[in-house]
């Protein structure tokens, strides 16, 4: 195949190409059989590439990474990956998205950068927008349902997506991007998009392997919806890389660094969200804009629109891999990282210029969602409400270490011991601050100057400080016998979490409701809001004070896998792993209403076991696989109500998962590559849900969908299929090479998902003589995705690194429903609720300019 050329990642790579790291160094050294080498065959078919390992796994290299969007995001990259489903926020990457694997939401699959963690350290969520520039990625390497024996995850249940960047090239090179693009859907006006993307190789400085990059981009877009909000994203990266010896040994020290300044753009829910017409995709915000704030003591609307909420962003991380031979046969390897993370969501609240009324007595705070200031904020000498700015901060510095001895028994035969530690501390903040007179905020950060009452407090709507750490010892063995046709591995972790948790503000409910007290108030809020709890029934009420607990969760999580070569094309593979999910920041601080030690405090961990058999078929023209997969789940987790009637994440009971993956690539001759893949998944609730109420009037009840028993309200969740996970999965793509011309289109269907996991639908009631609508819930109908990209190669111009791509998205301009707010009972009817809007057509073009 004529090369296929590319955007910087490729004029970086121009040295010989070099292993795929999986999740770490040690697990990249350890199992062998992914290394990408130089070899056609190695390096998949069309850029897509199903390694012959006991895990089912597909790799994705440069080929089909450049032929995405420049500045795209690595999740909207991968939904070309069976089992994989990613909805964008916008075309271009930069507003995030929501992410599934087998159903399994962001929260459940473990995201590394040169085999170093990204998910939140409190939620566990990724964040799609804030991803390395996709320039700069050698492979994704993307684990179906398991993780590695060493991997740092807390969570990772789902499966595992790691992100490689590219090893510095011997030779010095300089490559530039610039990129243009709009939306060009009927109705969107103008919404341009521009990018500009750079990189220096310094090639081998010293002659002995000493040898760097550094790059930087720069991107910006008009909100793709409504007629208000910006996109505006930097970026800075770097890698510094050191030869040691023959063997392949190395040092790499890399920095990453992400600013995001962006407007959420959402959507509002409404009914055109589930008919598929496409007239209010493109609205006006509805408080209109410019306008003006109230300057009286009487709110008005403006500033506190939805799309007017900024979700700043300053994320970084440096990153140490590296890999030293001992002896001929003993090999260790170690990595590690540092991360930042400063970031909120932005939103807006009518704040209180007046005093909160607790038995008799008045105090300045939040308290039931509100702030209390006790002091004139506007200067209209008058005590009223006044609109602020009132964003959930979060402030995340993590440690990450990870380090593999790896020994050679013999051919055939080689074991590891691996220790990896993490340790974030999680700052929580919601501190107020002020807006301009058009609604905008001073400072997005308001940490950065806090609104504060007559005595001096810094009022929060929340404060808390965590510390999430693991220690974990890690084992395993791969043995291959029978002249190298089978391979098996045998491993195991036991992981220690440990929990360290600070409220700084009385928790009021199991919903996660905070009252958050200034410390001079504390002990006047503490006698006027006296707490009990009755350990019969298991409730509690006022307000628990302020406390700090200490949780620990361990468990050991086997790992077996093995692989038989039937033929030297066809092989069959199987894996076993168990899993676990330590309960969420959130979950954990919502049981400070309960007692430390009650049995109502208690928040077990999730479990699970995961199966994986598959058959494959590899050969240099051919690559393809089929894969069934089982996974069952103990205490599944998620989002619902206690008995008390208050959100919270709760115990779902056992859940059972399963579905076939299936992909083939197929290359009959060099200038034709075809790909398909689709994927079916099932899942399937065992239990009725504990509810808040099942009142006979209610859309919930009058559809079936709920009961009572015994005084408790439940419901009818057993044998339902959970929110969000769609049932099927399938599309392909094909490309042409033609000299200097590369042609590609490529296509994916996505099922219908449910709003919430009573998994009702829109319908009818007959009350007496009268017809109405009732909204249980909401399915939301299936879509297909056509993308084009075009590639046209400068070299017969004298520009050998030079090239033209044009990429349009979603090219017949499908309407659909991307990511939204669903819950356990979600209803459709739900003022709280919103959807995403699917990413209209899209054009961009860009030129690549190098030597």
């Amino acid at each position: 195949m004529k090369q296929f050329l590319m955007c910087s990642a490729a004029m970086i790579a121009v040295a010989a190409p070099t292993a795929a790291f999986a999740q770490s160094t040690g697990s990249s050294d350890f199992e062998d059989s992914i290394i990408v080498t130089g070899a056609r065959i190695d390096q998949g078919v069309g850029g897509i590439k199903i390694p012959d390992s006991p895990k089912a796994k597909v790799v994705l290299g440069q080929e089909i990474i450049q032929a995405q969007r420049p500045g795209q995001s690595v999740n909207e990259i991968i939904n070309l990956v069976p089992g994989v489903s990613f909805t964008n926020n916008d075309p271009w990457g930069s507003s995030g998205g929501n992410f599934t694997i087998r159903g399994f939401g962001s929260d459940r699959i473990s995201q590394t950068f040169d085999g170093i963690p990204l998910n939140d350290s409190g939620n566990y969520a990724v964040y799609t927008n804030q991803q390395v520039d996709p320039e700069l990625i050698e492979t994704v390497n993307v684990n179906l349902g398991s993780t590695d024996v060493d991997s740092p995850t807390a969570a990772a249940v789902g499966g595992t997506v790691n992100i490689n960047t590219l090893e510095p090239s011997d030779d010095y090179g300089v490559l530039a991007s610039v990129s243009y693009g709009n939306i060009v859907a009927n109705g969107s006006g103008d919404r341009p998009y521009f990018r500009m993307f750079g990189v220096v190789n310094t090639g081998d400085l010293t002659g002995h392997g000493t040898k760097a990059w550094f790059s930087a981009s720069r991107a910006k877009n008009v909100a793709a919806y409504a007629n208000y909000g910006d996109v505006y994203k930097q970026q800075y990266n770097a890698k510094i890389w050191q030869d040691i010896g023959d063997d392949g040994d190395f040092v790499s020290i890399a920095g990453h660094y992400n600013q995001n300044r962006n407007n959420f753009g959402g959507s509002p829910f409404r009914a055109n969200a589930f008919t598929g017409d496409k007239s209010g995709r493109f609205y006006n915000i509805s408080g209109g804009y410019p306008c003006t704030v109230s300057q009286t003591s009487v709110p008005n609307s403006c500033g506190t629109d939805f799309e007017r909420r900024f979700n700043p962003s300053n994320t970084g991380n440096v990153r140490l891999n590296s890999k030293f031979t001992l002896t001929e046969r003993l090999t260790f390897s170690v990595d590690g990282a540092y991360q930042y993370v400063k970031a909120n969501g932005g939103g807006t609240t009518s704040a209180n210029e007046g005093f909160f009324t607790s038995g008799g007595q008045l105090f300045t705070g939040n308290y039931n969602g509100q702030f209390y200031f006790g002091r004139d904020l506007n200067g209209d000498n008058a005590i009223g409400r006044v609109t602020v700015l009132q964003p959930s901060q979060t402030n995340t510095r993590r440690w990450i270490g990870i380090a593999n001895l790896a020994y050679e028994i013999d051919d055939s035969n080689r074991v590891r011991l691996s220790y990896s530690y993490d340790r974030a501390r999680h700052r929580q903040t919601g501190a107020a601050g002020a807006l301009d007179a058009g609604g905008t905020p001073l400072d997005v950060f308001s940490i950065n100057d806090p609104l504060t009452d007559a005595a001096g407090n810094v009022l929060q709507k929340r404060d808390r400080l965590s510390y999430a750490t693991l220690h974990q010892i890690a084992g395993e063995y791969r043995g291959q016998f029978f002249d190298d046709n089978l391979t098996v591995l045998i491993g195991g972790r036991i992981p220690y979490f440990t929990r360290d948790l600070n409220q700084n503000c009385f928790t009021t409910s199991t919903g996660g409701f905070v009252n958050c007290v200034p410390s001079d108030q504390i002990a006047a809020y503490t006698a006027a809001n006296p707490y009990s709890f009755n350990s019969t029934t298991g409730r509690a009420s006022g307000s628990a004070l302020p406390q700090a607990r200490k949780l620990k969760y361990d468990k050991f999580l086997p790992n077996l896998g093995a692989t038989l070569k039937i033929t030297p094309e066809i092989s069959l593979a199987g894996s076993y792993a168990k899993n676990i999910s330590v309960p969420s920041t959130d979950a954990l601080y919502n049981a400070f209403s309960f007692p430390a030690g009650s049995e109502e405090a208690k928040r077990v961990a999730e479990t699970s076991d995961s199966f994986d058999a598959g058959v494959r078929y590899t050969s240099a023209k051919v690559q393809a696989a089929v894969t069934g997969w089982y996974s069952e789940y103990k205490n599944r987790l998620i989002t619902a109500y206690d008995i008390d009637g208050n959100a919270t994440t709760a115990n779902l009971g056992p859940v059972k998962k399963y579905g076939v993956d299936a992909s083939i690539s197929y290359s009959p001759i060099e200038q034709f590559t075809a790909y398909v893949f689709g994927s079916y998944i099932k899942s399937e609730i065992q239990n009725d849900a504990i509810t808040s109420s099942c009142a006979a009037t209610s859309d919930i009840a009058l559809a079936g969908l709920c009961y009572v028993q015994d005084g408790t309200a439940y419901l009818r969740t057993s044998g339902k299929r959970e929110r969000e996970a769609p049932k099927y999965l399938f599309g392909g793509r094909m490309q042409a090479n033609l000299g200097d011309l590369t042609m590609g289109v490529q296509a994916k269907r996505t099922s219908s998902r449910y709003l919430n996991d009573i998994n009702g639908e829109i319908q009818s009631v007959t009350t007496g003589t009268t017809t109405r609508l009732i909204f249980p819930g909401a399915k939301f109908a299936a879509y297909t995705i056509v993308d084009l990209d075009i590639r046209y190669s400068l070299a017969s111009l004298g520009m050998e690194k030079g090239a033209i791509q044009l990429n349009v998205s979603n090219l017949f301009d499908k309407f659909y429903v991307g990511s939204f707010s669903g819950g356990l009972d979600t209803l459709a009817s739900s003022s709280s609720a919103f959807v995403n809007f699917g990413s209209p057509r899209a054009i961009s073009a860009s030129l690549i300019v190098g030597f």
